[in-house]
């Protein structure tokens, strides 16, 4: 049953539109997804296993279901000759994992001297890989997997010794063997069993798991229905709410794209009929839901990634990314109140909306694992252990909430056995879909890990990231900006092609050391920063793929919602670049400095907005606009002289702009007799 007065409908049912295949295929996609989450549930919170043994089930499981839930081709049904390669594939999967296990201490004790068919498996799992992450990535991550083995394979010494004539001189090395390459992927810690996969196979795995339960059980519901009770009767309701819903659940979904999908399907519909333009709705929803991959705690796994990369304790990174990605919401918020206000929107109608009190009281409950989740981290426990902790309390308090209503429903209509038995098998099957939902969830950010190492070795083996680094001095002359701009550049082509995780992984491999080496910028700030960054293929034209999907829903023209998702998504640029030039933010410093630098970053962000949309409590002049937009830059500049003046100026323009919408109310207001 739906509410009557909930804009969300209720999360009866959940689709799956890749499978495809006979009856006995499905069957067997669910029996996988169910034991991978079982598998994931059993290292997380019983016995933890170790690196080897945990990575190589992991992905020979992932890469199972790959094989199973995308076809070769999607625009086309499996025939005879595609099933019989998708058996071989699902065999070779199967066995990659199975290899690794059942010989890792033959392999160990090889110890760099591998044997033919270490050799032969090797060279099987990365192509088997490389197949999964076309299917079920895109063929950009692919691609890029292949130019790096290559890459790898090019020189004097190498196999393909004749590539290596064509590279320009800076990026030629010595070339490496094939059965060198195929060692450093499979064998090795630093190649598709790397870094990247032990994040995604540990922490990354049961957070999603986590963000599966939360949404079969009715908790996104529960969120999305708040942020409409608290909002919905502002001006530019429904895009508040928006915002607010993507702040809440983004995080968890792990996905811009299927933030968009999930809480635009509704939220876009209601901004325009409020009087949202079209691709003003879908730039509104594209740049929240992609707010939510920089919101703790799970950062859409960013957060793991930056904790093992900088050896930076886990709760550090949550603490020191609250501020920031709150900054991002605000701003997005602020954009989305001024449009309504100059458009002169209201709010929706009360009878539309659902009231606070009855969503608390349906759903209260639902902030207990989130309220333990944050007490567990704060006190100190793995984030393995706290994303256990937290399944297994959504599904207890769910649990226990769904046997007292029923219980209510039975004492009601004396019918209390049949309501308990109905009850227990409602909750056993979302037990069932909530597991399943996690695991497919997982698959693409577990194999885009995968490839993403294989791009981690080859830089780590040929010393490719430090000729980046050269390069990329070379090019920007040694100055900040120049370098940075860059860095945009780069992250905007990778993300043509690779998801936000990979795009993160090869970005700060590249240039991660000329940032902190070169340039000076503390080693948390350039990764934050990488992050951030790698993030605007989402909101960027021409690629801009949360916008995409976004002006789908909206009906708008692609182009156009990107322009305005680029524009609602302005923080995604100006809070990492405040990052730079004022470190403090995140590496912390006397209470009297972050005070000043966090009011000095509020005031830039709100007198860029003012700027841009040329009205904060009533239209400005032009010369107010291009002064504001002088001071959002020098508030930029260390010197806390700048800064004191460009925020006194900040300052006094929006009091005058506060004076002249005053007048301009107290003017159209009817004067009396």
């Amino acid at each position: 049953m739906t509410d009557s007065k909930s804009p969300v409908p209720s999360p009866d049912t959940i689709s799956f539109p890749t499978d495809s295949g006979p009856r006995p295929v499905l069957w067997l996609i669910t029996l996988l997804a169910i034991g991978l989450s079982l598998f994931q549930m059993y290292s997380a919170g019983i016995q933890p296993l170790g690196l080897f043994y945990q990575r190589g089930i992991h992905l020979a499981l992932v890469l199972m279901l790959a094989f199973l839930i995308f076809p070769p081709m999607n625009k086309y049904r499996r025939g005879p000759l595609t099933w019989l390669i998708d058996v071989a594939l699902f065999a070779a999967a199967a066995y990659s994992g199975f290899y690794l296990v059942f010989y890792l201490d033959d392999i160990i004790n090889r110890a760099g001297f591998w044997s033919q068919t270490d050799i032969i498996v090797a060279c099987m799992t990365t192509v088997v890989v490389l197949e999964a992450s076309r299917r079920a990535v895109g063929f950009g991550l692919t691609l890029i997997g292949i130019v790096a083995i290559l890459y790898a394979l090019a020189g004097p010494r190498g196999a393909l010794p004749w590539l290596g004539e064509w590279l320009p001189g800076i990026l030629n090395h010595r070339g490496y063997t094939l059965e060198r390459i195929a060692g450093q992927l499979y064998l090795g810690q630093e190649g598709i069993y790397g870094m990247p996969l032990g994040v995604a196979a540990t922490f990354v795995f049961i957070f999603v798991l986590f963000g599966a339960f939360l949404e079969v059980t009715g908790a996104g519901k529960f969120f999305i229905d708040l942020a409409f009770a608290g909002t919905g009767r502002q001006r530019g309701g429904p895009a508040k709410a928006a915002v607010i819903a993507s702040a809440s659940m983004g995080s968890i979904s792990g996905s811009s794209i299927a933030n968009v999908v999930t809480t635009g399907a509704f939220t876009i519909p209601l901004m325009k009929r409020l009087g949202y333009k079209p691709a003003q709705a879908g730039g509104i929803e594209a740049a929240a839901s992609t707010g939510g991959q920089i919101m703790p705690p799970l950062m859409g796994a960013g957060a793991f990634l930056i904790a093992e990369y900088t050896r930076v304790p886990y709760v550090e990174i949550i603490k020191v990314s609250v501020f920031p990605a709150l900054l991002y919401f605000a701003t997005v918020y602020l954009f989305v109140h001024i449009i309504a206000i100059k458009q002169g929107m209201h709010g929706m109608a009360k009878s539309e909306l659902p009231v606070m009190r009855e969503v608390m009281n349906r759903g209260w409950f639902f902030l207990i694992p989130l309220i333990m989740l944050v007490y567990l981290l704060v006190i100190g426990l793995s984030p393995m252990r706290v994303g256990f902790y937290a399944v297994m309390g959504i599904i207890i308090i769910a649990a226990l909430n769904g046997l007292y209503q029923a219980y209510k429903r039975g004492a009601a209509n004396r019918n209390l056995q049949q309501e308990m038995v109905q009850t227990v098998k409602s909750g056993f099957h979302k037990t069932l879909l909530g597991l399943e939902l996690g695991a497919r969830n997982a698959v693409a950010v577990s194999i885009a890990c995968a490839v993403a190492g294989i791009v981690v070795a080859v830089v780590g083996l040929t010393g490719l990231g430090l000729k980046f680094s050269s390069m990329m001095i070379a090019f920007s002359g040694g100055n900040i900006l120049l370098a940075l701009l860059l860095v945009i550049i780069a992250s905007l082509i990778l993300g043509l092609g690779l998801p936000v995780t990979a795009s993160y992984i090869v970005l700060i491999v590249l240039v991660g050391p000329a940032l902190t080496n070169e340039f000076g910028i503390p080693l948390l700030v350039a990764h934050l920063l990488v992050f951030w960054y790698s993030q605007d293929s989402n909101v960027t034209p021409p690629v801009a793929l949360a916008a995409f999907a976004a002006a789908a829903i909206a009906g708008s023209k692609t182009m156009e919602t990107s322009v305005q998702s680029w524009k609602f998504a302005k923080g995604l640029y100006l809070i990492p670049l405040y990052m730079v030039f004022h470190p403090e933010i995140i590496t912390g410093g006397p209470w009297s400095i972050l005070i000043w630098k966090g009011a000095m970053i509020i005031l830039l962000l709100l007198a860029f907005a003012a700027a841009i949309e040329g009205y904060l409590f009533t239209w400005m002049q032009h010369w107010m606009r291009l002064i504001l937009l002088s001071c959002t830059i020098a508030l930029f500049f260390p010197s806390a002289t700048v800064q004191a003046i460009s925020a006194a100026i900040a300052i006094l323009l929006l009091v005058i702009n506060f004076i002249q919408g005053r007048k301009a109310t107290a003017q159209s207001q009817p004067q009396p007799g």
